[in-house]
């Protein structure tokens, strides 16, 4: 779950961000969504290809990230930010958290209708949920990467192409007009 330490952080550094020109406001467009898209649906077709080979735990990892990375972008893009060209993932997990949360979670509000009570706090969980694990498998990337040996790669490697499937199925939901 986020917290409000986090969420607090990550406000302070979307209006940074916004001064900086890091994210900037834009017109979407259709064509660059649809790049983005083709790109995301791709990373996540060959992480599973990759881990149903048993290629290699580390680009199952790396491909499942950046599935989440190219969707959470498509849907930055339709709400009407771009992310710029330093920073690229810490931007996005923030932006992530600023733009798409309360929209996330109002998407799953509407799944979740028939329990409208319990609803609130489920989606809340949820999107919640769904946010950090960018976060944590963009952390985790970075971690595998360049410091992790192989043996332990292989249980991080289902986890985050679990994630990568839930994220992109929820953020294809936002991107339905």
């Amino acid at each position: 779950m986020l917290d409000k330490d986090r969420i607090k952080k990550a406000e302070d550094n979307v209006k940074s961000y916004l001064e900086e020109g890091l994210l900037k406001k834009t017109n979407s467009t259709k064509q660059v969504e649809d790049i983005l898209l083709t790109n995301g649906k791709e990373s996540l077709k060959v992480a599973e290809e990759i881990h149903q080979r048993n290629i290699s735990d580390l680009w199952v990892i790396v491909s499942s990230y950046y599935a989440m990375y190219y969707y959470a972008n498509a849907v930055l893009l339709k709400l009407g930010y771009k992310v710029g060209e330093k920073i690229v993932h810490q931007v996005t997990s923030d932006a992530l958290i600023i733009f798409v949360r309360k929209k996330l979670k109002e998407s799953l509000l509407e799944e979740y209708e028939e329990i409208k009570d319990e609803a609130l706090k489920i989606a809340g969980a949820k999107s919640d949920s769904i946010i950090e694990s960018f976060e944590f498998e963009k952390n985790k990337r970075g971690f595998i990467q360049y410091k992790t040996v192989e043996t332990e790669k292989h249980s991080k490697a289902i986890t985050s192409l679990q994630r990568a499937k839930e994220f992109t199925k929820e953020m294809e939901k936002l991107l339905i007009d």
